[in-house]
Parts: structure tokens; sequence; C-alpha cells
């Protein structure tokens, strides 16, 4: 591979301008409605593996599948350089963040992981702004307060017992997972824009899997295979196919075509259908904190809309 290409400005897009809903927006709102659901398949799951096995398996299967995908569409080789950094982006987006959500996921409601993880868009409205790849107006900045507030609420509801266990530590790691999903977007999106998505999301997937496959290693040889079931697998197969493939497929298109921060707004779906399917399936009633965190942090992501 040669390193003939090279690498264009970030791309300066104007949030005060609104594509009409198309295609890419009904696209974002699947990936939104997947997502929300893989809240609580990833609680489920965590309950019959181990978190850092499940971790090593989800991203180790999407990566296999990705690949594949990617072979069978042959496509001009990638130079090295750009190689090498969409594998460094992956242990940030797919191996770091995946391993503290999954951990964060394990040890807190599911209805709290989604709260937090809604609040994405602000934080990225926010690094796009200081890396000058989007035009932040006051409204935007107002959004972004709002969302961080509703986050402080929802992690300090995390303090209080939830069925006899304090879920602080759970909610704090996923928000660290949300730093480190939000610092892979910013870095990704200029790939975008001249990167075939399906080669993007394997090299970044398999840049997330190498470690994480290394560092589940024990983990994986320790598990019962036997007591897994077959709705252990289901729950694999969702969050790693369907969650990792399907709607990370979703997630780069937006961030081609809408840019990152209206992409990530389609987020504040998620909390909304992660609390009914957690309180359906996982009983967890929804909490004060989590109502007045969930307003406050979608009205902070609308106004990062307008």
């Amino acid at each position: 591979m040669t390193e003939t290409a090279t690498h264009p400005p970030p791309t300066i897009t104007d949030s005060a301008a609104h594509p009409s809903l198309g295609v890419t927006d009904f696209l974002l709102f699947t990936m939104a409605v997947i997502w929300g659901i893989n809240f609580v398949v990833v609680k489920y799951a965590t309950h019959i593996f181990n978190p850092v096995a499940f971790t090593g398996l989800r991203v180790g299967t999407a990566a296999v599948f990705l690949v594949l995908f990617a072979f069978a569409r042959g496509r001009a080789a990638l130079p090295r350089r750009d190689v090498i950094s969409l594998l460094l982006l992956g242990v940030i987006g797919n191996g770091l963040y995946q391993l503290f959500f999954v951990h964060g996921v394990a040890r807190t409601r599911a209805g709290n992981a989604s709260l937090i993880v809604s609040a994405a868009p602000a934080f990225i409205a926010l690094f796009a702004r200081a890396r000058g790849m989007e035009r932040v107006k006051r409204m935007t900045l107002l959004g972004i307060a709002l969302s961080v507030i509703g986050v402080a609420l929802v992690i300090v509801g995390s303090a209080q017992p939830s069925n006899g266990e304090v879920t602080l530590l759970g909610s704090l790691l996923v928000f660290t997972g949300v730093i480190l999903w939000t610092v892979y977007t910013i870095l990704l999106q200029p790939f975008t824009k001249r990167i075939d998505v399906i080669r993007l999301s394997a090299i970044t997937m398999v840049g997330g899997a190498v470690p994480l496959l290394i560092a589940s290693t024990p983990a994986l040889i320790a598990t019962n295979w036997a007591a897994v079931g077959m709705g252990g697998w289901l729950a694999l197969f969702y969050s790693s196919v369907i969650s990792m493939v399907v709607a990370y497929l979703f997630w780069y298109r937006g961030l081609r075509v809408l840019g990152p921060t209206r992409t990530a707004v389609y987020a504040n779906l998620q909390p909304i259908i992660a609390l009914l399917v957690a309180w359906a399936f996982l009983g967890e009633t929804p909490t004060i904190f989590q109502g007045v965190g969930a307003a406050t942090i979608i009205a902070g992501v609308f106004l990062t809309r307008t």
C-alpha cells in the first residue's frame, strides 16, 4: 500500500442548515430503535456471559461479518496511513468504548445507561465546535448545558440504591464510554467523506476486536458454554450483528451525509425505547431522577437540532 492520498481538512458545516428528511433519516431512526433495544439485550446477556467475555465475543463477531462483507465487495487497497489511523480509532470506538459500555450496563440500570448515552449529541457538538468542524449557535450551547445537567441528575440518582444495589459505578463507566465514543466520532468524521463505509466499518471494528479478544481470552476459556442456551446466543447475535454491523452502517452513513451533530441527535430516541423495554422485560420501573434527567437531556438534545 502506498501513501499517496492526502487528508482533507475537517468538513465545516452550518448547524443552522436543515436538510430535508429522507432515507438517511429513516435509517438513523431505525438505528436508534436497534440501539435502544440493545441496552436491554446487553443487560440480559451479562447475566449469562462474563462481561469481559461477552465484549470480546460481541466485537469479534461483528468484525468477522464486516471483514467478510468488505472482501466480498472488493475495492482498491487503502493507503497504509489511513489503515493505521482507522485501526487506532477502532481501539477507541470499538474497543475501549465497548468495554466501558458493557461493564457499565452490567452494573447499572439499562434505563440509566440509555439516558447517559443519549447525551452524546451534546458532547459531540461541543467537541465539533472546539475542532472547528461545525458552527454552534448559542441555542445549541444551551442544549449542551441542559444535556450535561440531565446526565448529572441520572448519575446522582445512581448513587441511590436500586433494588438493593447502588448503580453509581456502572453509570460512571457508561459516561466514560460516552466521552470515548465522542472522541471517536469526531476523529472519524473526516474519513467518512472519502472512504467506503463498509471498509471503514471493517477496519475500525478489527481495531477494537484484536485487543479485546486478547484481553478477554481468560474469561472466554472460563466460560461454561453448555450453560449459555439459545437466549444467550440470540442476545449475542443481536448485540453484535444487528447492533454493531447493521446499525453502525446506518451511523456511518449519517456521519457522511448529515455530519456528526445531526447524526448523533437521533440518540434522543434511545432512552425512550430503552426505558420502555427495560420496564416491560426487566421490571425496571422508571425513577424520578430518570424522569427529570430524561426530560432535561431530551430538551437539551432538541435544542442542539434547532
